[in-house]
């Protein structure tokens, strides 16, 4: 549990400052489920320097509550919680100081926005919180004022944790917080889970991550891991302390996430194997009259293929499909045999390429239509999905057929500068098998938004 905050001071001597506004949200890692927000009487005069930086005066303070009035809520809300703040030190520094003077020892962990958007979003031109959220396409309101800087604090820090494949920031709360020990039953873990689609990762009792998988209900897909008696679900039972998860809002991220950061983190119920996801893919060739032949083989990472498939029987349910659908002819795929005219042709599905009353020229174009829609070797896009939440999108940047990273768009206006994309994308390794994912989705899903980068220019 994380709360997110941002505090105005009256400026003035290190160590004699005084809170004008607080402002904290009470963050699960999805959703804010709480929030604190109020103007401080400090007590002491604003150096003007700071009122005309936030617009906060010493009169507006004159009936806000002082700060002894509100401490026991700032504790309430964040107890337990790893605080997370841009520039997160002075915020913390801020606090204990006022609680000292309460006679009160105040001490949190803390997570700083700054070194974290240093490590995770590097290349930035400046990470001060106004510049660098517009640089990601953030909205800011209210800037210099404690909810609007923690309101983009909340977003940032959202964007942070999904760049965080290495799951740092993860494994760091879990050991902060291990509420969830297993002599509390399994059956407490399953009713923190959510019946959403995402990641999701058992802990140990260090925080250690065992297992990663991916599910479109979490806690149906974890209930299952604790009521299996195959020899890896008792052992996972015994081991583990807590889950937690991260929403993706479809079953592509999902995917592509599950399948790098089990890469990454490596976890022991896991298996590691160095064998592609897929075993049969389809290939092209040309034969001696010019016409291109698709043919369906065992995958070789020698030979550059059309598309993957998990196995034959989907690799020529799938064929058929573009046979069908692209008025292809049987004879020059894997689908028939002999030199005669394809049955398609009898049944007047094809256009006699097989008995050359079609050009090859006529032929190929909607062969190369179809690899074309089928593999996106050379091509510059974005694929638009479904996001965490109603008003957000999903969108996958691939540039020069090659699969950049993933990320989360509130506003179309972000998805409409090519700077911002690249800046909110979190990279993510392009392999054999991340390409596999993502045209197996392709076909599957045929409604899917496809932004053409040539938009751009």
């Amino acid at each position: 549990m994380y709360a997110i905050l941002d505090i105005e001071t009256t400026g003035g001597k290190f160590n004699e400052e005084g809170i004008t506004e607080i402002a904290i949200y009470k963050f699960d890692g999805q959703k804010v489920v709480d929030q604190f927000i109020s103007l401080v009487n400090p007590e002491q005069p604003i150096q003007p320097f700071v009122i005309g930086l936030t617009g906060i005066n010493n009169e507006m303070l004159r009936n806000a509550p002082k700060f002894y009035e509100v401490a026991k809520r700032i504790v309430e809300i964040t107890n337990d919680c790893i605080l997370v703040a841009h520039n997160a030190n002075f915020d913390h520094r801020i606090l204990r100081l006022e609680f000292r003077r309460l006679g009160f020892e105040f001490d949190r962990k803390t997570l700083c926005t700054v070194e974290l958007s240093k490590k995770l979003i590097p290349g930035q031109l400046s990470y001060s919180l106004g510049k660098l959220v517009r640089a990601l396409g953030i909205p800011l309101s209210d800037r210099h004022r404690a909810n609007g800087d923690a309101l983009a604090t909340v977003k940032l820090f959202k964007m942070l944790l999904v760049k965080d494949t290495g799951k740092d920031i993860l494994k760091q709360s879990v050991r902060t917080e291990p509420t969830l020990l297993l002599d509390t039953k399994l059956v407490q873990i399953l009713d923190e889970l959510p019946s959403i689609t995402g990641v999701y990762y058992l802990h140990n009792q260090q925080g250690e991550i065992i297992y990663i998988g991916k599910s479109k209900n979490i806690r149906k897909r974890v209930n299952q891991h604790f009521t299996n008696d195959n020899h890896r679900s008792k052992e996972i039972q015994k081991e583990v302390a807590s889950v937690s998860f991260e929403a993706t809002g479809n079953e592509l991220v999902a995917l592509l996430k599950e399948n790098e950061e089990i890469k990454l983190n490596k976890p022991k119920y896991n298996k590691r194997t160095s064998k592609p996801v897929f075993s049969y893919a389809l290939y092209k060739s040309i034969d001696e009259d010019g016409y291109i032949n698709l043919k369906i083989s065992r995958a070789d990472a020698r030979k550059q293929n059309i598309t993957t498939f998990n196995g034959l029987q989907q690799a020529k349910s799938v064929l058929q499909n573009m046979v069908e659908n692209y008025r292809l002819c049987q004879r020059f795929t894997s689908l028939h045999s002999g030199n005669d005219n394809c049955f398609s042709h009898s049944l007047k599905a094809c256009n006699g390429a097989c008995i050359e009353a079609e050009t090859p020229l006529e032929y190929n174009e909607r062969v190369q239509e179809m690899i074309y829609k089928n593999s996106y070797r050379d091509q510059n896009m974005l694929i638009i999905d479904r996001g965490r939440e109603i008003d957000e999108k999903s969108a996958l940047l691939i540039e020069d057929g090659e699969f950049k990273g993933i990320g989360y768009f509130n506003l179309n206006y972000q998805l409409n500068n090519i700077d911002i994309v690249r800046s909110v994308i979190t990279p993510m390794k392009n392999d054999r098998d991340v390409r596999h994912i993502i045209q197996s989705y392709l076909r599957r899903n045929k409604r899917l938004k496809i932004i053409q980068l040539s938009t751009y220019e």
